[in-house]
Parts: structure tokens; C-alpha cells; sequence
């Protein structure tokens, strides 16, 4: 188990002059229920401050338009019908579909926990070849389900807070830093195959796969708010978009986010920061690096 914890950062290369939206990754988030418009829209305006050349939100169509109306940059797609309340598995086809054109997709934020969803979430897991950050219900989805982490479609990027870490492993999650280091890098190792990384994110917020992890230090208690992890999962997506590998995506991405966060309680305290904020101090982070 190697620490690079004191490794330089990742690097993301610099842009060419003659480049186009279309070199910079297209990402897909898919996500939303009722109640829980902001959580994808966070993820997906997350991603496009952190270099996303083309964002798409995928959500129930009921919640479309709600989602639609936070940030015009980003495109939305609606799935299943118009009424609130129906089986999201009937939604299956059309989101591969959607899917299909995408470098990276981000699954989860907001994302709900009717039995129909979770099985949609297993079979998106299973099916989808691209690189997928998940977070959210999609990991109370995996948590519940017999599904072992080998049996993925690609690199999956798992990013659990304490309790959604503790539901997927099974592991009462030890105080000091290097036991908790440990046991990110034994619940990786569970997938043979060597696909699966997580990020188990709290203070001092860890970075692993199979072999190897990170320690990110940049954050702070004010950032223990309501959807500051969406914002987390749509920075990393971009970055793996913009040709990161899976992991140092996920280790520059939560430094940057953290340091994002360190800004904010800066200029507006801790007390009254609001996950909207890191995604405003985002630029400024990029360019402190």
C-alpha cells in the first residue's frame, strides 16, 4: 500500500489555440426526483467551471425544466413521463443512448431511492463502458444490492461520504488517518479486476485504488453542507473529460474542490457558505494552482 500522498499534483495540459468544446470531454450527469432538482444541477454547473467543453443533465422530464432554469450553459436531457411517479428501469434504452456519445458520465446527485431507480443504477453500472463517477443514492443503490464491484462496465469512481462508505464496505470506519487509508485502499482491492477507485470524503478526504492512495488537505468545516458532494462529483467528471486518468481526476478534483471551499470561508466565513459558493470560487482555485 504506497502513500503519494507528498507526489506533485496532477496537471491538466494546456489549452491549444485551435481546440474546440469538443476536445475539452462531454460529460452526461444523470440524477434528480422529486425535491432533488439542485443536486444534478449542481454536478453539472460544477462541471462546466472546472473545464468541461459540453455538459448534458439527465433527469425525470417532470423535473426538466426546473433544472433546465438554473444554469443555460449546460444542456438538459428529461427521461421517462411527465408525472412524478413512475418506473425510472422503463428508462433504461433511452439513457445508454444518451450515454453513448459521452466521455465520462456522473451518476447519482439526486437521484431518489425508489426500488425502480435502484435497479436502474445496477444496470447502468454494469452496462456502461465509460468512466462514471458515483455518488449519491447510486451508492445506497450499489449498497443494497448483491452487486459485487468487479461486475462494472468500466472505471467507477465511487465517492461516499462516512455513512454511504460504511453501507458499501461494512467496515466501522476507524479515527486515525492511516487505518482509515487502509481500509479505502481493502474495500478497492475488492474488485480483482482493479477498475474500481473511491474517494471517501470527510476531513482529510481519502483517494484510493488498488495499491495506492492520497490524503487531500485543503477544505474545512464549512463545507459540511448539502450538496457540496455533487459539486465534487461534476469536478471530477470534467477532469476526467479533459483526459485526467480515473485517479489523478479524482485526487487533483478534491484538492481543487477543497481549496475552492477554503476560498469561500475566506472571503464569506464558514458559518454561511453555501455549496453554490465553492462552485463560484472554483475559477480562482484553478488558478492558484
Amino acid at each position: 500500500m504506497k502513500d503519494i500522498t507528498n507526489s506533485p499534483l496532477p496537471k491538466l495540459a494546456l489549452r491549444k489555440a485551435d481546440s474546440h468544446k469538443g476536445d475539452y470531454g462531454r460529460v452526461l450527469v444523470i440524477g434528480g426526483s422529486r425535491g432533488m432538482a439542485g443536486a444534478p444541477a449542481l454536478a453539472g454547473m460544477a462541471a462546466l467551471r472546472s473545464g468541461a467543453g459540453l455538459v448534458t443533465v439527465a433527469v425525470p422530464r417532470s423535473i426538466q425544466a426546473t433544472v433546465a432554469s438554473f444554469e443555460p450553459s449546460y444542456m438538459t436531457l428529461g427521461f421517462g413521463g411527465t408525472a412524478y411517479d413512475h418506473h425510472l428501469i422503463e428508462c433504461k434504452a433511452e439513457i445508454i443512448e444518451a450515454a453513448e456519445p459521452m466521455d465520462v458520465v456522473a451518476l447519482g446527485p439526486g437521484l431518489g431511492r425508489d426500488p425502480s431507480t435502484w435497479q436502474l443504477v445496477c444496470e447502468l453500472y454494469q452496462t456502461l463502458p465509460q468512466p462514471m463517477v458515483v455518488d449519491a443514492d447510486a451508492l445506497n443503490a450499489l449498497a443494497g444490492s448483491p452487486l459485487r464491484l468487479e461486475r462494472s462496465g468500466g472505471v467507477r469512481i465511487l465517492t461516499p461520504h462516512p455513512g454511504e462508505f460504511r453501507r458499501l464496505s461494512g467496515f466501522n470506519i476507524e479515527r486515525e488517518t492511516d487505518q482509515r487509508c487502509r481500509q479505502v485502499v481493502e474495500l478497492c482491492e475488492r474488485d480483482v479486476i482493479g477498475r474500481t477507485l473511491v474517494v471517501l470524503k470527510g476531513c482529510h478526504t481519502v483517494i484510493a485504488s488498488r495499491g495506492h492512495f492520497a490524503v487531500n488537505a485543503t477544505g474545512n468545516p464549512g463545507m459540511a453542507t448539502g450538496g457540496t458532494g455533487d459539486c465534487l462529483t461534476g469536478l471530477i467528471a470534467a477532469l476526467i473529460g479533459q483526459g485526467l486518468s480515473p485517479f489523478d481526476a479524482s485526487r487533483l478534483g478534491t484538492h481543487v474542490h477543497g481549496l475552492a471551499g477554503d476560498l469561500a470561508a475566506e472571503e464569506l466565513g464558514q458559518m454561511s457558505m453555501i455549496a453554490s459558493d465553492m462552485i463560484g470560487f472554483l475559477p480562482r482555485a484553478f488558478q492558484q494552482l
